[in-house]
């Protein structure tokens, strides 16, 4: 797998979003706009299954690099975390906001473990888990003003705005082995290896940094994971347009993996493959972005369905369960306003 990408200014951009399996999705929309104090960016539906929410959160906007989704599926049992997925998903951020984050996890009994540090203590971690035990982190990061110039918190956010979370910090792809894998991310995706600690091994893509790192963990003893509630469905990776996203397809199938066709998610184009750890990987365009249906000031308002769903719209909504969209606008759980 030693295929170099045909257009050598191609870049991978970074994480463009990472999409999970839930359980109930007002306890998912409460977890994640009451207590991290995410905007509910867009409300649709699986596309695939829309008898399913989707749910979209993140920044203001939902900035690609800041967006975490959800596919609620209320039965659902729980999943396993093992090998051929992503285990952690990770969020920035600002400099000297940790432990604002433990009191506000702790008062809102959430569970988490104790503060951490990595690479020889240059990086600092909080591991906490939702209510469907999706295993999730807080790294605070050096790169708190770049940051925060390309993610905006929203200004409803229970959360606040000096502390608010700065898009995505990383993702981990646990894996039974590791040469095949690491060859995808280097020699097709253009990826950059950064940082090594025993099993662990950190790639970065395009300028670095928080939002574009991929830490690759060897974990043979694991157990294949089983992508039920509580575990991530795929990783995707920011590319800047649909020729862009040609190229790349392109590419893997050079590098001997099997894409999708493009497929037209809305709010971005899609091509999906898996890698040869078998985590699901998808190439994401930055446009068209979430304002294409929906003005900034009413997204995530209003149960929005793409054009070839539109004739179903009463069997669906009938179908979907009823849910409560504003539970970040009011009095948040903690205000955390003694370490504000």
């Amino acid at each position: 797998m030693t295929n170099k990408p045909d257009s050598e200014d191609n870049e991978i951009l970074g994480l463009h979003h990472v999409t999970a399996i839930a359980g109930n999705p007002q306890t998912n929309i409460d977890f994640y706009t009451g207590i991290l104090g995410l905007r509910l960016v867009k409300l649709t539906v699986n596309f695939d299954d829309p008898n399913t929410y989707h749910l979209y959160y993140g920044d203001k906007v939902g900035h690609p690099g800041s967006v975490l989704t959800f596919f609620p599926w209320p039965n659902a049992p729980r999943g396993v975390r093992g090998t051929g997925q992503v285990t952690v998903t990770s969020f920035s951020i600002p400099d000297g906001s940790m432990d604002y984050w433990k009191v506000r996890l702790r008062e809102n009994r959430v569970r988490a473990e104790e503060v951490a540090t990595r690479f020889d203590g240059k990086e600092e971690y909080l591991t906490f888990y939702d209510n469907d035990d999706l295993k999730l982190e807080l790294v605070t990061s050096d790169k708190s003003k770049s940051l925060a110039e390309r993610f905006v918190p929203w200004e409803r956010s229970p959360v606040t705005q000096e502390r608010a979370i700065r898009g995505f910090h990383s993702v981990v792809l646990s894996e039974e082995g590791y040469e095949k894998t690491a060859s995808l991310l280097k020699d097709t995706m253009r990826f950059r290896l950064v940082e090594e600690e025993g099993e662990r091994f950190r790639y970065e893509s395009s300028s670095g940094g928080p939002t574009t790192f991929v830490d690759l963990i060897c974990q043979p003893a694991l157990l294949r994971g089983i992508v039920l509630a509580g575990t991530v469905h795929h990783v995707a990776f920011r590319t800047s347009d649909d020729n862009q996203q040609k190229t790349w397809r392109e590419d893997i199938i050079k590098a001997g993996l099997n894409p999708t066709p493009v497929i037209d998610r809305q709010y971005f184009h899609s091509v999906y493959f898996r890698e040869p750890g078998g985590v699901l990987f998808e190439i994401a365009t930055d446009p068209p972005g979430f304002t294409l249906d929906e003005p900034e000031d009413k997204l995530g308002t209003t149960l929005k369905l793409p054009p070839w769903l539109e004739p179903s719209r009463k069997r669906i909504e009938k179908a979907l369960p009823k849910v409560e969209l504003f539970g970040a606008a009011k009095k948040p759980l903690v205000q955390n306003q003694a370490i504000a």
